[in-house]
């Protein structure tokens, strides 16, 4: 039986009784699906009338119509198209942030971390509808600038936490070899800080991707002000549910998909070390 660090490996007695819980617990889980279902699926008297449960065909019956659909994935383009400028601003902004903040200059750092922090405390939505009240520059680009500028910020400093973390002969191994601070910087540093942060970094455009939706508030026709308000209000609030459950499986199909692929990124980085380093223990500590 092997032995944890930190405790002992637990018991048969023990593993049994996890199991027993676990199973318990899971049991409740279901059942409470199950009541849940089961009582939005019962009809409901409203005002002497009575209206059919959320799961009736009647609730379901425009998802037959193409149009609908056409709708909803243009709504859903919407989403994608904002967070792919947006995304790709933040990587710009962010690798600037993170060599601004890492000057060795101190008139240039001190003003970058000023102006970082201000970015990274301000709310993504107030950001919003200054950049559309002051700059007038409409509903989608006053959502892109916005989630570029913020989530920048956020890559930026974890550019810079990525870079602090290098070993220190990186950096002098490219000024023996006659290359400039600048240059050490981008060709030998950045990358592996960028390889090493691209997993945290692949979870903040999850985020970017889902903060898409605050442009709900400005105008912007993004998938749930498609779905929540043009269509509930074209065709009435009895399919505002239906309209809530297609919208939620959309939002997590996609974030899902792009979790999955930040964590495949940290195991085979994690893969990766542990081969080097069982390789040449001195190299896993430069990768």
């Amino acid at each position: 039986m092997s032995a944890s660090v930190l405790f002992d490996a637990p018991g048969p007695k023990t593993r049994r009784r996890s199991l027993i819980i676990s199973l318990i617990v899971l049991a409740l889980l279901i059942a409470g699906v199950v009541w849940i279902a089961f009582t939005l699926a019962q009809p409901r008297e409203s005002s002497g009338l009575t209206l059919p449960g959320y799961f009736a065909p009647s609730r379901w019956d425009i998802f037959a119509d193409p149009v609908v659909w056409a709708f909803i994935g243009r709504g859903l383009l919407n989403t994608l198209q904002a967070a792919a400028i947006a995304a790709v601003m933040a990587l710009v902004i962010g690798v600037l942030f993170a060599m601004l903040r890492t000057s060795v200059y101190a008139a240039v750092r001190i003003p970058t971390t000023i102006v970082l922090e201000f970015f990274r405390g301000m709310p993504v939505l107030l950001m919003m509808l200054f950049i559309l009240l002051v700059a007038s520059t409409g509903a989608f680009w006053a959502v892109v600038i916005a989630l570029g500028i913020y989530n920048g910020a956020i890559i930026g400093e974890a550019l810079r936490s990525g870079l602090a973390s290098l070993p220190r002969g990186q950096r002098e191994a490219g000024l023996s070899l006659g290359l400039t601070r600048l240059q050490t910087k981008v060709s030998v540093e950045f990358p592996q800080a960028f390889r090493q942060m691209l997993p945290v970094i692949v979870a903040q455009l999850v985020v970017l991707l889902k903060d898409t939706s605050l442009g709900y508030i400005v105008g912007y026709n993004e998938l749930i002000r498609t779905t929540m308000n043009n269509l509930a209000s074209f065709y009435g609030n009895r399919y505002l549910f239906s309209l809530f459950i297609v919208t939620l499986v959309i939002y997590l199909a996609v974030n899902l998909s792009l979790s999955w692929v930040a964590r495949r990124l940290a195991r085979q980085r994690k893969t990766k070390k542990r081969i080097v380093g069982a390789l040449d223990p001195a190299d896993a500590t430069t990768e």
